[in-house]
């Protein structure tokens, strides 16, 4: 539990505190995701939506870089997800070897009735803490979000401050 009133807490502590509160994200993002009605997609189909979402008409390339992964891997998971009607692939109007990534109307469906269900699961938790401290959380937050949007963005130094900027919002 932390202690109120004390002294700054080192970076290590915070990054603990950090790390706990996210497999706890973790647990009610699960709960929430189970009862979609649309169905449920693997945790690297949804990052794979939400990095589609922010860069649409990105190709294969990029989104292997945004995700971390190889082109063999990202195109199986595009296969997969297009098999869902989840993403569309198009032809790029600049190069004809590449291809463009946009999500489909039900994957957008599919990103709104997730945020839905993990709203509800996270107001239900804030909803039990004290004003004073969910002032405190929503200004840790948000100067969490901004320094881990610049640290995320490739255009360092540009203004991150909507909520949906960068994939780590809703991953």
């Amino acid at each position: 539990m932390p202690l109120r009133g004390f002294g700054p807490r080192s970076s290590e502590q915070t990054s603990a505190y950090a790390v706990a509160a996210s497999e706890l994200l973790e647990v009610l993002w699960g709960r929430g995701q189970e009862s979609a009605a649309s169905g449920s997609v693997s945790p690297s189909q949804l990052r794979a939506l939400l990095v589609i979402e922010k860069h649409e008409g990105a190709n294969l390339r990029a989104l292997g870089e945004a995700l971390g992964s190889r082109a063999p891997s990202v195109s199986r998971l595009c296969d997969r997800m297009e098999a869902m009607g989840l993403v569309l692939r198009a032809p790029s109007p600049t190069s004809r070897r590449e291809v463009e990534l946009r999500l489909s109307m039900r994957g957008r469906a599919l990103l709104e009735e997730y945020r839905a269900l993990r709203a509800a699961e996270l107001n239900a938790v804030l909803e039990r803490m004290a004003p004073a401290d969910l002032a405190a959380l929503t200004d840790g937050l948000a100067a969490f979000h901004a320094a881990a949007s610049e640290r995320l963005s490739p255009e360092r130094g540009t203004d991150a401050s909507p909520l949906r900027d960068d994939v780590a919002d809703s991953a």
